[in-house]
């Protein structure tokens, strides 16, 4: 299950969705969470499922990395199906079972609130398998550098979201390593209930804390020995540059989200 989570992680690839600016790509996904949450038909939501279709082709990333992206949170899915299904109000109620009732628009909500929540995360999922961890962070930083002139620290937040971002991996791969070191030891995560199973994760916990934490010194260490100080004077050996294809590619964002947003104010 460990392995599934592939939030933070970055596939190398040299194509369009690639080669495209990272601020391009934040605004673009920012594009496609409010056309999401906009959608109200099945027609608007299958024109953004051919839009996230189209950028996974462009991107050579593969459907099965975003589905197997899915699995860690397959329960959240579910209960979030659940809740809609069971408690959304009606007039008229299709089944009832004391105080579970199905009726049309529960089974019309969960539908809907299901497939929005796995092409949010799909495509959110999307943009970070494109863009490394430093285009990330320098993407960032320049969309929110007009917040500089309130003194908001910019970079730092930035360089934060950025660090913790590059660290899922890795610790996902701390976790996976602690937990088969304990197994082999004779550690049972798997039978009794759900307070055993709490008390089962101490001895993953703790020593993942500790390895965080030890982590966390490192890095601190290294960036004072390399003289690191902040955004103030630091210089980039590659400076974003807007190109065509962003241009292009923000235009289509823009009318996609336009399209959604006509479509579910006047229901065409």
């Amino acid at each position: 299950m460990l392995k599934d989570i592939t939030l933070g992680q970055f596939f190398p690839g040299d194509t369009v969705a690639h080669r495209l600016d990272p601020r391009t790509k934040i605004l673009l996904v920012l594009f496609y969470i409010v056309a999401l949450f906009m959608a109200k038909d099945l027609f608007s939501y299958g024109l953004l499922a051919l839009t996230l279709a189209v950028c996974v082709r462009i991107s050579r990333v593969g459907l099965k990395a975003l589905v197997r992206g899915l699995r860690p949170i397959l329960f959240i899915i579910v209960f979030t199906a659940v809740l809609n299904l069971f408690f959304t109000p009606a007039e008229a109620y299709l089944l009832e079972w004391g105080p579970l009732r199905i009726s049309a628009a529960g089974i019309h909500s969960a539908f809907f609130m299901v497939l929005r929540i796995m092409m949010l995360i799909m495509g959110t999922f999307l943009m970070t398998y494109t863009t490394s961890p430093i285009s990330l962070t320098d993407g960032l930083e320049r969309l929110m550098n007009g917040l500089k002139r309130f003194r908001v620290p910019v970079h730092e937040l930035a360089m934060m979201m950025s660090i913790a971002l590059r660290f899922i991996p890795t610790l996902i791969e701390e976790t996976d390593k602690i937990m088969s070191a304990q197994k082999a030891r004779g550690a049972d995560f798997e039978s009794g209930n759900l307070l055993e199973k709490a008390r089962a994760l101490l001895p993953i916990l703790v020593p993942l804390f500790i390895s965080a934490f030890r982590r966390a010194d490192e890095l601190a260490t290294a960036m004072e020995c390399r003289c690191y100080h902040g955004g103030e004077g630091r210089t980039r050996l590659h400076v974003l540059q807007y190109q065509r294809r962003d241009a292009a590619a923000l235009i289509l964002g823009a009318a996609v989200m336009a399209a959604v947003i006509v479509l579910g104010r006047f229901g065409l």
